[in-house]
């Protein structure tokens, strides 16, 4: 591969690492060319990009990136697919999903919500993560709890106090 190409990929994953906020590092050797279709069909479907990439080239692009990945170049070995997302459990929940039926991809890692996880079996705590805006509404939900609680209160207090003050209107008549 000439430098110049070198040079275009590496620019090419670094606008992705800036681009998207999370991504995920996994095996996918052994599936074959349909089993790869499928799951990049999988991908596509959920707002997930997959590429493959050579490791060399993938850490070149992480150094260059505005988020620090040097956490991540450990895990750079072997074959590596990256999954790009904007929603950090949207992979997790495809792997599972996918791995129903084969045995990969195995999840070497996964750089989510500014944290690391590392090695397979993190895999159920990836899917299970929140994303930013579901903590937020999430947040919004609680506290909008108790202001609903103390409307309902006035509102259903109010009825009554209308029903006493109409009993006792009809009393003095």
């Amino acid at each position: 591969m000439k430098r110049e190409d070198k040079a275009k990929i590496i620019e090419s994953l670094t606008e992705k690492l800036n681009e998207y906020g999370h991504i995920y590092l996994t095996d996918t050797v052994g599936l074959n060319a349909e089993e790869t279709s499928n799951l990049r069909r999988a991908c596509f479907k959920k707002d997930v990009l997959m590429v493959i990439a050579k490791n060399t080239l993938l850490q070149k692009a992480m150094e260059k990136a505005e988020l620090d990945y040097s956490e991540v170049y450990g895990l750079l070995k072997g074959n590596t697919s990256v999954m790009f997302t904007q929603v950090g459990n949207a992979p997790g929940k495809l792997i599972k999903e996918f791995r129903r039926k084969h045995k990969k991809p195995i999840l070497k890692g996964a750089f989510v919500e500014e944290n690391l996880y590392v090695g397979d079996d993190q895999i159920d705590a990836l899917a299970n993560v929140k994303s930013r805006d579901e903590l937020l509404g999430d947040i919004v939900a609680l506290l909008q709890s108790p202001a609903k609680n103390v409307i309902s209160a006035l509102q259903s207090g109010g009825s009554k106090i209308h029903g006493v003050l109409e009993t006792l209107s009809k009393k003095e008549n």
